[in-house]
């Protein structure tokens, strides 16, 4: 008796398996993507908030003198900001009338109002002690 060679293909259950396995790789992959991307706004959000914040405290109070106190504003539509002047003084050192140290806190926040995203920056500067009201410099 003669064998034949019969070739045989994949069956339709086969193929069907090899597709859904290829639709959940793809699905986990696009999962993960979307987190990479999600993940890069949320780090050029933060850098633009850090250069934002940056500027200000590198220029705040440079024409005029510092003043303890709390101020806020915006740079723009997204990006908000909130700074607080206070007087610092060096631990174990004697107060001087020539010169004062002060602490800056700024609060940079964007984001939803009711979710907001927020970023803290604190450096100090060194200024001349604002006058008192009314008093003589």
């Amino acid at each position: 008796m003669k064998r034949t060679s019969r070739q045989r293909g994949f069956s339709l259950l086969e193929v069907i398996a090899a597709m859904l396995l290829l639709a959940i790789a793809f699905a986990a992959l696009m999962k993960v993507a979307g987190g990479a991307i999600e993940l890069s706004r949320n780090a050029a959000a933060h850098d633009e908030a850090a250069l934002r914040a940056r500027s200000m405290l590198d220029s705040v109070f440079i024409a005029e003198p510092l003043v303890p106190g709390s101020s806020s504003g915006s740079f723009d539509k997204r990006y908000r900001w909130t700074l607080d002047v206070t007087p610092w003084q060096v631990p174990d050192a004697s107060p001087s009338n020539a010169m004062q140290m002060y602490r800056l806190d700024l609060a940079v926040q964007w984001g939803s109002t009711e979710h907001p995203q927020v970023a803290h920056f604190v450096t100090l500067r060194l200024g001349r002690p604002s006058a008192p009201a009314g008093g003589a410099p």
